[in-house]
């Protein structure tokens, strides 16, 4: 209603609402726009796809009179209605709200996106004001301006090129060799996650949390490139790590990324991650008793799809092994969000890696290989959860392939 209001020749209230330029043949440098889409005698800017107009939030760097200052009215309208659709959602037990594209309200805005940030440092504030208990997490990945900046509880560490994360489950960046850390390969390098990671914990540990996930609806599944025993040890890390993780649905059995599929509203090639949830061998895969073809996507047809009531009752299953370690977070602080993590042992292109959160200490062997490490810091502890094989003698840990082992002193 907003746009259909916003297009119309005549003034309104909401003329303002989207970013126009003052012409149909005036386009909008260095961003994406659509003209002649309607009587309006302009442009309009794009977010991302023609059906996704650019909300008004202004301009801090404005060259041109039609760009609206971001304390101009327009965008201090646009704001407090985006607070008012918060309220509406919050009103009606909404616990919180996942921001896409967080960092792209103010256009022209400076490189730490202050602008923005101020922005959500405001909606920030009406929560804890109003909503104490709402939660908002970001698609921003740069924690420092989200969490520190924006005010963010949470940002997601998302899966972009040259970060730490893209170095754990899908590495883009070695070629035609993927050299991922939780592949059994044995050629990942945990030393390349940590380079990106630890700077961004220790800048923001004490006012927000980094969130890692398994997957989400713009990215590849991990069972794209990972075996379900490859999968339990990256999950054995995501979930022991700070900062609070996001497991994508159907991620907890292996779901896997439907390459082929047709794209549905923009999806493209991250259409196949985005299929509907597997729950049974019936009909659809336990979805919905509607036809196929009425499905909004396809399911996942192999004869050997993943689905939860193959997996419910099996001990060895990935959702056995998820469901524990989500259980083993909850039973120990020291795993959860803001306990203390520390590296104890990361070397170049070795295994295992080793970390302490809290009193625990960690170790985890994505590799194919046994590896034995002694470390004066293993002294007194002993297994208290295993995924493989883990056994302490003193202070010498030796520890299977595809292995994790959680240890506690005493």
């Amino acid at each position: 209603a907003w746009f259909n209001a916003s297009k119309q020749p005549e003034e309104n209230e909401y003329s303002s609402r989207y970013v126009w330029t003052n012409g149909a043949f005036v386009g909008v440098k260095d961003h994406p726009y659509m003209a002649g889409m309607s009587d309006r005698n302009g442009a309009y800017m794009l977010n991302f796809f023609a059906s996704q107009p650019a909300l008004n939030y202004g301009w801090l760097d404005r060259t041109e009179s039609w760009m609206s200052a971001v304390d101009s009215p327009e965008a201090i309208a646009t704001k407090e209605a985006m607070k008012d659709i918060m309220r509406f959602w919050l009103d009606r037990g909404a616990d919180g709200f996942r921001v896409d594209m967080a960092d792209s309200l103010v256009k022209n805005d400076d490189n730490k996106k202050s602008a923005t940030a101020k922005i959500w440092r405001d909606v920030r504030n009406m929560l804890d004001q109003e909503y104490p208990e709402a939660a908002l997490v970001s698609e921003w990945s740069n924690p420092e301006q989200a969490i520190n900046g924006g005010g963010f509880h949470m940002d997601f560490y998302l899966d972009h090129w040259h970060n730490g994360y893209n170095t754990l489950l899908r590495d883009y960046e070695t070629g035609g060799e993927d050299h991922s850390f939780f592949l059994k390969s044995g050629k990942g390098d945990i030393c390349r996650f940590l380079n990106d990671y630890m700077p961004k914990y220790k800048a923001t540990k004490q006012n927000g949390y980094i969130s890692m996930f398994t997957c989400n609806h713009d990215t590849p599944r991990p069972a794209n490139t990972l075996t379900p025993e490859e999968l339990k040890i990256a999950y054995a890390f995501i979930l022991t790590m700070p900062g609070v993780p996001f497991i994508y649905y159907g991620d907890e059995i292996g779901m896997r990324y439907m390459k082929d599929i047709r794209s549905k509203e923009g999806g493209f090639h991250r259409t196949g991650s985005r299929t509907p949830m597997q729950w049974d061998n019936n009909a659809n895969k336990g979805f919905s008793t509607a036809e196929a073809h009425q499905l909004y996507l396809a399911v996942d047809s192999s004869e050997d799809a993943p689905n939860v009531a193959d997996q419910l009752n099996d001990e060895n299953s990935l959702y056995a092994t998820t469901k524990s370690l989500v259980a083993l977070r909850h039973k120990y602080a020291d795993l959860q969000a803001d306990a203390d993590f520390n590296v104890i042992y990361a070397e170049k292109e070795k295994m295992p890696f080793v970390y302490k959160r809290g009193k625990l200490i960690l170790a985890i062997n994505p590799s194919s290989v046994e590896e034995t490490i002694s470390l004066d810091e293993l002294q007194g502890y002993n297994p208290i959860y295993t995924i493989g094989k883990a056994s302490i003698e003193d202070t010498t840990l030796t520890i299977g392939p595809s292995s994790f082992v959680v240890l506690q002193r005493g």
